[in-house]
């Protein structure tokens, strides 16, 4: 049965896997759906370009916010070429960006307020993450009541993909119609490069992994991921 659609909902955006599996997801849920990307100084502008491309083909209505500063404030893998994209034992990885989560979530909310919405969907997930600390259950839930308190307003933070691995991520496109959509338009690569991307970075490694352990899921059951369900 389907579900009846709620309300106004902003999705924070970035053009990769993840957010855009949850963009596919809000459009199920939600009767109006606008996107936001943050320019904050990463290091492929191509991401811009690949967010607006898959909000014009999904025919939702897309905000670029500059947050350059943020990239002047936090020297990291993600805004600097010169920086090794690496993880220390017992340290973050060099493509952690102080705040970044806190700073869009934010702003994402300010955007929805403005535009009548009361929910903002984010991919974060503390399933299959780099030990980010903005991207646990914990900080969402806290962040959520201090919005709510900041502006007088009912925001709701959904985070479908928060306790799901890579593989049900896939699998979640897969019941959303959008397992081939997501493979070939989303970028995930931190060296830039779209669908399946360089094969060799953290990003890749473990969008490959999740594929592959997704496929061969399908492929013991119901049939193989993209055919109608």
């Amino acid at each position: 049965m389907m579900q009846q659609k709620q309300g106004k909902a902003v999705v924070v955006f970035s053009g990769g896997q993840d957010s855009t599996t949850c963009l596919f997801w809000a459009l199920e849920r939600y009767e109006e759906v606008e996107a936001v990307t943050f320019n904050y100084g990463q290091r492929h502008a191509l991401e811009l370009e690949c967010a607006a491309q898959i909000a014009a083909d999904l025919k939702v209505r897309h905000h670029v916010l500059d947050m350059s500063l943020l990239g002047q404030l936090t020297p990291n893998a993600l805004t600097r070429d010169d920086i090794a994209i690496e993880q220390t034992e017992g340290g973050l990885p060099s493509t952690f960006v102080d705040g970044r989560n806190l700073l869009f979530l934010s702003f994402a909310a300010v955007l929805a307020k403005q535009v009548g919405a009361k929910t903002i969907v984010t991919g974060v997930c503390e399933t299959d993450f780099s030990g980010y600390p903005d991207c646990r259950d914990i900080f969402i839930k806290s962040l959520n009541v201090t919005l709510n308190l900041s502006m007088d307003y009912p925001f709701i933070i959904e985070t479908p993909l928060m306790w799901i691995d890579k593989a049900q991520t896939w699998a979640l496109a897969d019941e959303l119609g959008a397992f081939e959509y997501v493979r070939q338009n989303t970028l995930t690569c931190y060296n830039g490069i779209i669908a399946d991307g360089c094969g060799e970075c953290p990003a890749c490694k473990l969008r490959r992994q999740g594929l592959e352990r997704y496929i061969a899921q399908a492929e013991a059951g119901t049939g193989k991921p993209g055919e109608t369900k």
